[in-house]
């Protein structure tokens, strides 16, 4: 055990995941490269759960930072904010909301409890609908909301939610339908729902479920389930924390492929933008956004220096033509990894959209969760020289890659050649 390691377990939680059975300190990083204390260098496939989208190091963003510490890192939304007005004017719109308002945070977690806030108090109901296997941060509010077992810890909660069926394609009573099928039963069951019980505030899910394994319906099935929303007066809060940016490739905002009722009311966004600060926040209609009846500040969301990160990442993004980047190197990595894992038993499923890619890994002939295999695969592919997640609903069975947006197509290629190495000598 590292001594590292050891001071680590001594002041931390028991309940702090690291990855790995001997776990690696992450000094540095280049492009879509890190290097670990010992000098060993890797190719980064899951960016620090999907924070550094662009790259590391970028050299336009490691500048923005620089130049704003040292004018000013930090003064509060006490006192007006060029760079925080800047990005909010682009963010509002981007996102496709009407006179829409932005309201900063520090994290994914926070701007989804800001969403909670918004919705509960311009509806007077604290009732959530909510998706099974989702997951929506680490507060008491977002635990609360959270489909997924393994990253609950308590059933307490200041909301009613309700969880409605959808989020995972591939299992659960609706998965031997067709699309249209699928999609039909999902807005079926959610107005069975809705007639046992007194109007919800507002429906939250991710597009594609991050910590789930990167499962998602069908395209399509959340503007069908806004028609019904709409005819009770529900909001849509989209969860773009993990989907926003331009990474599915096809879209800028995950919800984008449900996009025929039109935007959501609120949107929820954090981890790329800041690619690796701290940043997170909330778009949504100006009556919506307004609806709070009490003064509110936010210490640290928004603050300078996390903005010029946000605005110089935002313009790279942009001119560089990223969400571009993810739909043509992720559809090749896709197929690629489609192709070396056909023949793998161990292999469930190659899901994904972008650079927004799951592998579900289960038992052979069965659909029964392998997450020893998954925990296996992991180590393999760090053992090549290749980092990338994990998660799921089902025991954590799922391999998550999400690479930097940036990411070539020989990049690709040779971390899926390593990941198609490790699965053969786990699986």
């Amino acid at each position: 055990m590292s001594d590292l390691y050891a001071r680590h377990r001594a002041v931390t939680p028991d309940w702090l995941a690291l990855y790995y059975e001997d776990p690696i300190e992450i000094t540095h990083g280049e492009g879509r490269h890190v290097w670990d204390a010992s000098g060993r260098r890797y190719l980064d496939f899951f960016g620090g759960i999907l924070t550094t989208m662009t790259a590391h190091a970028l050299p336009e963003v490691t500048k923005a930072v620089s130049e704003q510490a040292g004018r000013i890192i930090h003064s509060s939304t006490l006192y007006l904010n060029r760079p925080m007005v800047e990005l909010a004017e682009r963010i509002a719109q981007l996102s496709g909301i009407p006179n829409a308002r932005v309201f900063f945070t520090t994290s994914g977690t926070e701007a989804n409890d800001t969403a909670l806030l918004l919705a509960t108090a311009y509806r007077r109901s604290n009732t959530i609908l909510a998706m099974r296997n989702s997951y929506h941060g680490r507060s008491f509010s977002a635990v609360g909301i959270t489909g997924n077992r393994g990253w609950s810890p308590t059933s307490l909660s200041p909301l009613q939610t309700l969880y409605v069926h959808g989020g995972v394609r591939t299992r659960g009573p609706f998965a031997h339908l067709s699309d249209a099928e699928f999609i039909a039963a999902c807005v079926e069951d959610l107005k069975d729902l809705l007639g046992h019980t007194r109007p919800p505030a507002a429906l939250i899910a991710e597009p594609i479920q991050g910590v789930g394994g990167f499962t998602s319906p069908p395209d399509g099935l959340y503007a069908a389930f806004r028609d019904v929303l709409r005819e009770h007066g529900i909001l849509w809060i989209a969860d773009e924390v993990q989907t926003g940016w331009g990474r599915t490739g096809d879209h800028f905002w995950g919800w984008q492929a449900h996009g025929r009722s039109g935007p959501p009311d609120i949107v929820t966004f954090a981890k790329g933008i800041g690619n690796g600060m701290s940043v997170g926040g909330v778009v949504a209609r100006a009556e919506i956004m307004n609806c709070l009846d009490s003064n509110s500040i936010s210490t640290f969301g928004g603050t300078q220096v996390t903005m010029a990160a946000g605005l110089a990442n935002l313009t790279y993004l942009l001119e560089h033509d990223l969400q571009g980047n993810a739909r043509r190197v992720g559809g090749l990595l896709i197929e690629r990894l489609r192709a070396v894992t056909a023949q793998l038993p161990g292999v469930r499923e190659v899901r994904g959209r972008g650079l927004m890619i799951g592998v579900e890994l289960a038992k052979p002939g069965t659909d029964e969760a392998d997450p020893r295999a998954a925990a296996a695969v992991l180590e393999a592919a760090r053992e090549g020289g290749l980092l990338v997640g994990k998660g799921g609903g089902h025991n954590t069975s799922a391999l998550r890659i999400a690479p930097p947006l940036s990411l070539t197509v020989a990049e690709a290629e040779e971390g899926a050649a390593i990941l198609e190495h490790a699965l053969h000598n786990a699986c």
